[in-house]
């Protein structure tokens, strides 16, 4: 499936950082894919966290933004 804007919230935001949730009947590896969340690049920022909830299960991933893209990577 595609990104879906409506599918997509702030938790919390605090000094520069946000915390988003995003929930979608799509496998985690499709959401997580690059150029998934490109269309809302310019909301995101590196050090971001995303909780997302796919069709297979949920995951905690960290945010890395340039000016070509956003990867969803794992936590360190």
């Amino acid at each position: 499936m595609a990104f879906q804007n409506k599918n997509l919230s702030v938790i919390a935001y605090a000094n520069g950082f946000t915390l988003w949730h995003y929930k979608e009947n799509a496998t985690l590896a499709t959401i997580t894919a690059s150029g998934y969340f490109a269309s809302v690049k310019s909301l995101m920022n590196t050090g971001d966290i995303i909780l997302i909830n796919g069709s297979n299960g949920t995951s905690i991933k960290v945010l890395s933004v340039t000016a070509e893209a956003i990867t969803v990577g794992a936590l360190s």
